[in-house]
């Protein structure tokens, strides 16, 4: 009778049934991970990107001033790593309950987390970047010099 040492042998996968599309699914345990030849393992983490909702009521004068402030700010502090979509609720109005926006103009900055939401026609610059955590207050700035 052989003394057991405590060390298992290594398998091989058994081979499964073919899957529906037509490949061998197979169980991956670290003795047979091979990354796929596709895999950039070089690849540098994505950008930052912003993912900004506008939802607006038509083409009335606060909607269209929110549109034209909002484009202007990302354009200037966001470097080209933003999107916008805008919701017109005039013509779909069950989106509105998705963010649970009760006033319009509204700004709804999905991505980066935590969600925010500004009001207005996004006039106020400066309120527009600390909204969106671009700028820091000038309360918080002033304190921490002393």
């Amino acid at each position: 009778m052989k003394k057991k040492t405590g060390m298992s042998k290594v398998r091989e996968p058994r081979p499964h049934a073919k899957a529906a599309s037509g490949r061998t699914s197979r169980s991956v345990t670290k003795a047979n991970f091979r990354p796929s030849p596709q895999a950039d393992l070089t690849a540098k983490p994505k950008v930052m990107e912003w993912e900004l909702r506008l939802y607006v009521a038509g083409n009335t004068p606060n909607s269209t001033a929110a549109f034209s402030n909002l484009s202007q700010i990302c354009e200037t502090h966001m470097g080209g790593r933003y999107r916008i979509e805008i919701i017109d609720l005039l013509r779909s109005p069950q989106l509105a309950s998705g963010d649970q926006i009760i006033a319009i103009p509204t700004l709804v900055r999905r991505l980066p987390t935590p969600i925010k939401k500004i009001i207005g026609d996004l006039s106020n610059t400066e309120r527009v970047l600390v909204g969106l955590d671009l700028k820091p207050t000038r309360s918080a700035s002033a304190s921490t010099r002393s």
